[in-house]
């Protein structure tokens, strides 16, 4: 890594304080404490969070000051990290430690995918172009994925940040939830046309492509216990779609097994088949990564409430991601009283449409996700946000919103 100068370390040290003080202020004392109700499994107050991973662009590149690469990268973490405490006073936990990610990654395929990226500046959609355009045609170009790991840097990213403001907030490193999600990387290889009708087709293909990436994970997660390489998923470990690790049944001290870990699982892009389709094509390979978990987070933009009949048999579920295309009342009936968090993640059109913030709207929102989540443990996430057209107030007064809407709509 490139040497820091003088002026950039001074601000990264600065940087480092301003975290410091935020993990130690009265606010995230209170903070903390409603995540230690999630964390214990107990119904608390909701925690309310605004995202701005998908604005980066408004929210932290543009505060920037560091001139250095190497700097800036650490510039950007942290900034990254209470951007929403300090833009949008919302319930992000501030930690007196500084974040350093393992190394460590699985693919399911080997095979490289192709897309057109919309253009425009901060563009963010884009076109499958498919590599695989008929299954048992292109069968042998869906080469086998594999996994692995750099400890070495990991460690040299360690010390590097040790070295530059480690007396400030030492240096933790953390793993984070363990993936097993299969079916975005196959689709992102056939494009969702052909493989819906893969299921039709090619049923057997199929089960052997589900089953050969099935097999990539249990050979990866063979391969962390093997080498030691796991760590323990508790606290502010983050948990795949943005969230934390908080919860006193996994090990805090060391992990030794995947059991002893967070792990995370979706297919969000089977949302239009069928409960049955889902039981026949999905469920069977999703169902041996889950046993290999401690506990499990489930979701992305998917339906769930479709196919609780199966993601119900998992003992071990303690996340169920709720997005806007559920029948969020009867989701809430699903997990009232249970020890599994309603994760809720509400529409953004509300506060990234142009124009004033129809703040009725944005109310009436809240109030049907309060209501049915009440009786369940809440943690609302407001994920893909794509501007706010720079206007921080605007962010700000959406979580103001949200936040008293919840307080007085869910009941515990």
């Amino acid at each position: 890594m490139e040497s820091i100068s003088k002026k950039d370390r001074e601000i990264l040290r600065g940087l480092a304080k301003h975290q410091l003080e935020l993990a130690n202020s009265k606010e995230n004392e209170k903070i903390l404490k409603k995540w230690s109700f999630i964390e214990h499994g107990k119904i608390g107050e909701p925690t309310v969070r605004f995202l701005v991973s998908n604005f980066t662009n408004e929210t932290i590149t543009p505060r920037l000051k560091c001139e250095g690469a190497s700097a800036r990268n650490l510039e950007f973490g942290l900034l990254l990290t209470s951007a929403g405490r300090e833009l949008f006073n919302d319930d992000t936990p501030i930690t007196g430690e500084f974040l350093v990610h393992q190394n460590i990654w699985a693919a399911p395929f080997g095979t490289a995918a192709k897309r057109t990226v919309a253009e425009g500046e901060n563009a963010k959609g884009y076109h499958i172009d498919p590599v695989i355009n008929d299954l048992e045609e292109d069968f042998d170009k869906l080469t086998e994925g594999g996994f692995g790991s750099n400890i070495q840097a990991t460690n040299e990213r360690a010390e590097f940040v040790s070295d530059i403001f480690g007396d400030i907030l030492p240096v933790k490193r953390v793993m984070g939830s363990l993936g097993g999600s299969i079916t975005n990387s196959l689709v992102h290889l056939m494009g969702m046309q052909n493989y819906y009708l893969s299921m039709y087709d090619y049923p057997d293909l199929l089960h052997k492509v589900m089953d050969n990436a099935c097999k990539i994970y249990e050979r990866f997660y063979d391969y962390l216990e093997n080498e030691g390489l796991l760590l323990p998923t508790v606290g502010v470990s983050p948990v795949a779609q943005e969230s934390f690790a908080f919860n006193d049944e996994l090990p805090a001290d060391k992990a030794t097994k995947t059991t002893e870990c967070w792990g995370f699982l979706e297919s969000q892009e089977t949302t239009a088949i069928s409960s049955d389709a889902f039981a026949e094509f999905v469920f069977p390979y999703q169902d041996r990564l889950a046993k290999r978990f401690g506990l499990l987070s489930y979701g992305c933009c998917e339906r769930i409430d479709d196919i609780w009949e199966h993601l119900s048999k998992w003992k071990n579920l303690r996340k169920l991601s709720v997005s806007p295309f559920n029948n969020e009342k009867q989701v809430g009936e699903y997990l009232r009283g249970s020890n599994i968090v309603y994760y809720s993640k509400p529409r953004a059109e509300h506060v990234t449409i142009a124009g004033p913030l129809n703040e009725d709207a944005i109310i009436d929102c809240f109030k049907g996700i309060a209501e049915a989540s009440s009786g369940c443990m809440l943690e609302v996430a407001q994920r893909e946000v794509g501007t706010i057209f720079g206007d921080y107030q605007r962010g700000r007064r959406y979580v103001e919103l949200a936040k008293q809407t919840i307080n007085k709509y869910w009941n515990p």
